[in-house]
């Protein structure tokens, strides 16, 4: 039977040995119950099964047998059907509705962590005391070498992209941007955090602002961290939060930020959640 998923989180692509070009989605159910869907191949995807975020999706979903992590489903590509986009109308409402009334919003990064070290839950909602800055480091710049090799490899021998004539096309398109995002922040214990960001949003931004700086990488950089830092200042800010399969479970801090949730600051109390 197909369920019925709000979509929240698409991630920049990343190469993935086994699956190729991949994009982890996450969404929320109606009851506000959260599910993350790997492999999506999405760029791949016909275009009539191309999702937006918070667009309605329905799938057929499998649990993932070799990813411990709770909310972690194989989707049933061919079962995927598209349904309406909620809207921002009415200061954001239904949004909010699902989002901060039905599903869980947590504001203390340590309770996330003994969660996740628990399995109990690798998805959530979170809101920051206070945001202290967004910062750019220079990462490699252009995908490891032996993935790259890998996948090639293994599209040759037919374990990826079978009649996919589009591979090397797409795949040179799926440029690798050139800094890691983070955002610096306090939690509500006081304490002086700091998480990456992996949303899809994140990198097309900042390809766009390279754009339109005339290639200049300081001024894109420069565009992106206001749009995150300056810009968000004045809505409700807060950050879609899930862990890497790699660290879930044990690490210190498994968690990175998948997306961001930007509703405006003044809106109906019983549609906020501390609300300035």
């Amino acid at each position: 039977m197909n369920e019925q998923i709000l979509i929240t989180v698409k991630t920049y692509p990343t190469l993935s040995k086994k699956h190729g070009e991949l994009v982890c989605t996450a969404g929320i159910r109606e009851d506000g119950s959260w599910v993350r869907m790997y492999p999506v191949p999405f760029r791949r995807l016909r275009d009539y099964k191309k999702y937006k975020k918070y667009q309605w999706l329905s799938t057929r979903l499998r649990k993932r047998k070799n990813d411990p992590r709770p909310e972690s489903y194989t989707p049933d590509l061919d079962s995927i059907k598209l349904g309406g986009v909620l809207t921002t109308s009415n200061q954001w409402a239904e949004r909010c509705r699902l989002i901060l009334q039905k599903g869980e919003v947590y504001n203390d990064m340590t309770e996330l962590i003994a969660k996740a070290n628990n399995n109990d839950l690798s998805l959530a909602t979170y809101k920051p005391t206070e945001v202290i800055d967004f910062v750019a480091e220079a990462v490699e710049r252009q995908w490891s070498a032996d993935k790259v090799q890998m996948i090639r490899q293994a599209r040759q021998q037919g374990d990826l992209f079978a009649g996919d004539s589009q591979f090397e096309e797409e795949f040179k398109l799926v440029d690798k941007v050139p800094y890691k995002f983070s955002y610096r922040f306090k939690d509500a214990d006081g304490k002086d955090r700091k998480l990456m960001i992996e949303d899809w949003e994140t990198g097309a931004l900042y390809w766009n602002c390279l754009k339109l700086s005339g290639g200049d990488e300081d001024t894109a950089v420069k565009k992106v961290k206001e749009k995150y830092l300056a810009e968000f200042s004045n809505r409700d800010l807060y950050f879609y939060v899930g862990t890497t399969k790699q660290y879930h479970g044990w690490a210190s801090n498994p968690f990175v930020i998948v997306g961001t949730f930007t509703p405006p600051k003044n809106r109906h109390p019983e549609l906020s959640l501390w609300d300035s």
